[in-house]
């Protein structure tokens, strides 16, 4: 198998709210969209995030139709409280303050309107921990 690409798709209400939450808030821009559905890119993410709407007729499987309940979307980043001082004075949902695991993990989560669980996460080295 040679996968060429990769993507992440999130079923929710509010689709324009949640594109416009990560390109202000992600640095993502717009790929494609369409009524009910948006894929966004970043250049350093690695894949596209789409948003399709809750309820489209179109979505497989149906079974799995709903919302983004229990998923979490990770990025490393390489200047963690930076970016939570940056999102913090942007007014942005921080839903878990920024903290430090005892084996080197950094981060911190937000919501977007949605609901969509956001996390950003540094590694530290023992050198460099910030605690």
């Amino acid at each position: 198998m040679q996968i060429t690409s990769s993507a992440l798709s999130l079923n929710v209400p509010d689709v324009e709210a949640s594109a416009a939450w990560a390109q202000t808030h992600l640095g993502f821009s717009v790929a494609m969209s369409a009524d009910g559905f948006s894929s966004l890119s970043h250049p350093h993410a690695g894949f596209h995030l789409i948003y399709l709407r809750t309820g489209l007729s179109t979505f497989r499987p149906a079974s799995q139709a709903g919302s983004a309940s229990g998923l979490l979307v990770v990025f490393t980043v390489d200047d963690i409280d930076a970016d939570y001082a940056r999102l913090r004075e942007m007014g942005v949902d921080i839903v878990t303050p920024i903290e430090t695991e005892p084996w080197g993990e950094r981060y911190f989560q937000m919501a977007d309107p949605n609901g969509v669980i956001y996390q950003l996460v540094q590694w530290m080295t023992p050198e460099h921990d910030q605690g």
